[in-house]
């Protein structure tokens, strides 16, 4: 059952229907309590499946293509390959993952805005065409290293209402597109098409009408230089959220229909990470040191203190942290909050916490200030919906492991897989059984599922 990032040889526990994502969770703690606690996670690729067929519901005729870079654990591109999802990659590493898979080069690709010359020639040999391209530096650098590429001129959007600033913008200008379509020509480069990214933080579904407009905007003008529009990509920022797809494709069909119609030929694609994989995946973590603090150093500047002097206030320690599977903390809010395993009295009383990572560094905060029991060294605490930004490539920071995979998937989503014929044979080799963990005692079911 267990399965390393850097491992492609993984395995799948098929659960039957008495068995759950508590039950495997429960089992693994039990496991790792007896054999070296060390962080992991729990893999439910059913939800992939799930995610998918959505997907086709709400958004179809839109393909799309998962940003590899989100989350390349090996479990997942394959289920995905297999559901015939596209990929989007923003490295070498990436696309000979992909490529591993079998999967075609006109089913990936590559997206980094600043790309290595060295890269291009790796995709232009792998015969992945399909780019994204803003400026005229990066336009002659592809002209250099890949005379087959197709490009897609990456536009900027505004969403002056986003919560978080960015650092740095990608994309460039309506005014700016004329001047990359005449190098391009200049060059001998084809441009087939726009990608616009719109942020997951936006709240403004407006945003999406300004950038489609723009985009039409862009495919009128390549008209005039003899350029074949025929592709559309819609970018990212899907959050997995059911009522936001929905809302989303409301606000973008008719003005598709309208201004890149099934007639014109022009395919239009997304890039949906963190939608597929975000939910799929629970992180286990173990507490390796506790110590107490003074209370008005715990509080966020600004908040004023309320509580009973005598009360402790704990700081703990988790084997997992912002050089590992909470590297995502360092540029945005984590989105999960922890709870804690063993079982606990409602009645039992609660006391600020922070949660930090093991290397000891600054950075390395993961929960600023929570409410929790008073927990031990060895106890473990669980984080939900962290599929997404947490299982690409990982620091090893003070040689700390990284988490274990531990991959599921119920009865039920294997048989939709089998009978949609989406299966391969490759893929199921991967599964083996897995009785209900209920009806067995913590020993017999390490000797089953082990």
């Amino acid at each position: 059952m267990k399965g390393f990032l850097e491992d492609a040889n993984y395995s799948i526990g098929l659960l039957d229907e008495g068995a759950t994502l508590a039950d495997v969770i429960d089992n693994c703690i039990y496991e790792h309590t007896h054999s070296g606690k060390r962080a992991f996670y729990v893999g439910d690729l059913g939800k992939l499946v799930k995610k998918n067929t959505q997907w086709q519901n709400v958004m179809a005729p839109i393909k799309p293509f998962y940003p590899v870079r989100c989350n390349s654990a090996p479990g997942v591109l394959e289920i995905l390959g297999t559901l015939g999802v596209g990929f989007a990659c923003s490295s070498k590493s990436e696309m000979a993952l992909v490529q591993d898979l079998g999967i075609s080069p006109e089913n990936m690709i590559y997206i980094n805005p600043c790309k290595q010359a060295s890269q291009i020639k790796y995709a232009a040999k792998a015969g992945i065409n399909i780019m994204t391209c803003d400026n005229d530096i990066e336009l002659k650098k592809i002209a250099r290293n890949h005379p087959n590429a197709k490009l897609l001129l990456h536009i900027a959007t505004e969403d002056i209402t986003a919560d978080e600033e960015m650092n740095m913008k990608f994309g460039t200008t309506l005014k700016n597109c004329r001047h990359l379509m005449e190098c391009a020509k200049e060059l001998g480069v084809q441009i087939v098409g726009v990608k616009f990214h719109v942020s997951g933080s936006c709240k403004e579904l407006q945003t999406y009408i300004h950038a489609i407009s723009d985009a039409r905007c862009v495919f009128d003008m390549a008209e005039e230089f003899g350029f074949k529009m025929n592709m559309l990509d819609i970018g990212g920022g899907f959050t997995g959220s059911d009522l936001q797809l929905e809302e989303v494709n409301h606000v973008i069909r008719p003005l598709l229909d309208v201004y890149f119609p099934k007639e014109s030929g022009v395919n239009v694609i997304a890039e949906p990470g963190c939608y597929y994989v975000s939910s799929a995946f629970t992180l286990a973590v173990n507490i390796i040191a506790k110590k107490t603090v003074e209370y008005d150093k715990l509080l966020p500047s600004g908040v004023e203190q309320t509580r009973n002097d005598d009360e402790p206030v704990f700081t703990y320690y988790i084997n997992d942290g912002v050089y590992g599977s909470f590297a995502s903390k360092l540029s945005e809010k984590l989105n999960t909050i922890p709870e804690v395993h063993k079982k606990y009295k409602e009645d039992e009383p609660l006391f600020a916490s922070s949660l930090w990572g093991p290397s000891c560094d600054e950075l390395d905060q993961i929960v600023e200030n929570c409410l929790l029991p008073e927990l031990s060294v060895g106890d473990w605490l669980i984080f939900d919906n962290m599929g997404s930004g947490t299982l690409g490539e990982q620091s090893t920071f003070n040689d700390y492991q990284r988490p274990l995979i531990y991959y599921m998937m119920s009865f039920s989503d294997w048989d939709e897989m089998q009978d949609a014929g989406i299966a391969s044979d490759t893929l199921m080799k991967n599964f083996f059984f897995v009785p209900s963990c209920i009806q067995l005692s913590p020993e017999d079911r390490f000797s089953t599922a082990a």
